[in-house]
């Protein structure tokens, strides 16, 4: 006979009920979101101590100077992973030596504009006003002029080098990160904890190096891992017309200019350094999206 009505809905007894089992998903998610951020880092770890560091600890061919006896070696030649090029030159030496490049032009760039557009930013955000309204319209204009053609007036002035690449780039770096500063800087501006502190009587240093700066720096750095990769980018569009790195040194976009004058005949001197000057910008694109993803809080900035 089955139990009254009032039996059935009566709540279990401790210890009698049917214990429910939830899915984990707490632990896989913590473990996807770090392999998000691990495997772009790693891989532009182990490439950057690659083109570092393999030239100091272990002997490779000079990158210029080969010799015409072993000009255009297909990849996998015995003592030539990569193969040569049409004057003997070693493939895999001038991707290292010019990964060298790549990442010194992306990395000092990229610095120089988080450097200036930043305390550019912040002071137009924090203290506005006439400051504010020059500043912006002086980078206003830096953003409106085509960058490319920019850098490549600038590049065609002060000659090819790669410390003349870096300055030319970094007249476009400097008004993107300004802006974002300026942006994360009034968002920050009329925040409850940065009126307190102004109340307190902390002076605008004060306020800026201890709430404005960590405030604002995931934002920059988040910034900063893509301005990397496009300064990566236009540094190869300046050697490939012959404004960027001056030959016979070596840059993954000299090396992609240089082989296009032999596609038919040796495609890999292009797909080569094509592959990994593609992989390191995936790879920063990647780590930068994880980043901005880890960094956001809902809770608001730290004060």
């Amino acid at each position: 006979m089955s139990a009254p009505l009032p039996e059935l809905l009566a709540p279990a007894p401790a210890g009698r009920g049917l214990a429910v089992r939830r899915p984990r998903t707490g632990g896989l998610g913590a473990r996807a979101r770090a392999l998000r951020i691990w495997l772009p880092a790693g891989f532009l770890i182990l490439l950057a101590a690659a083109c570092f560091l393999w030239p100091l600890v272990y002997p490779v061919p000079k990158p210029v100077g080969g010799s015409i006896l072993a000009a255009g070696l297909p990849p996998l030649s015995p003592g030539h992973i990569f193969g040569t090029d049409p004057v003997g030159n070693d493939i895999f030496s001038r991707i290292l030596y010019g990964g060298q490049v790549s990442f010194e032009v992306g990395f000092g760039t990229t610095a120089i504009g988080l450097v200036a557009g930043g305390l550019l930013g912040m002071a137009a955000g924090y203290w506005g006003g006439l400051g504010d309204a020059v500043i912006m319209r002086v980078l206003d204009v830096l953003i409106a002029f085509p960058s490319l053609v920019l850098a490549l007036a600038i590049a065609e002035g002060l000659g090819p080098s790669e410390l003349h690449v870096i300055w030319a780039l970094s007249f476009f770096s400097v008004p993107a990160f300004g802006r974002i500063a300026r942006g994360a800087t009034l968002a920050l501006r009329g925040q409850t904890f940065m009126l307190a502190a102004r109340l307190c009587g902390s002076s605008g240093r004060r306020v800026i190096l201890r709430h404005v700066i960590p405030n604002i720096t995931p934002q920059l750095m988040t910034f900063s891992l893509l301005g990397v990769g496009v300064a990566i980018i236009l540094e190869g569009a300046l050697s490939f017309l012959g404004l960027g790195i001056p030959l016979p040194e070596a840059s993954w976009g000299s090396m992609i200019a240089q082989g296009q004058q032999t596609l038919s005949a040796q495609p890999d001197l292009v797909l080569i350094p094509s592959a990994f000057l593609f992989a390191t910008v995936v790879s920063l694109n990647l780590l930068g999206d994880a980043l901005r993803e880890r960094w956001a809080s809902p809770t608001g900035p730290s004060r």
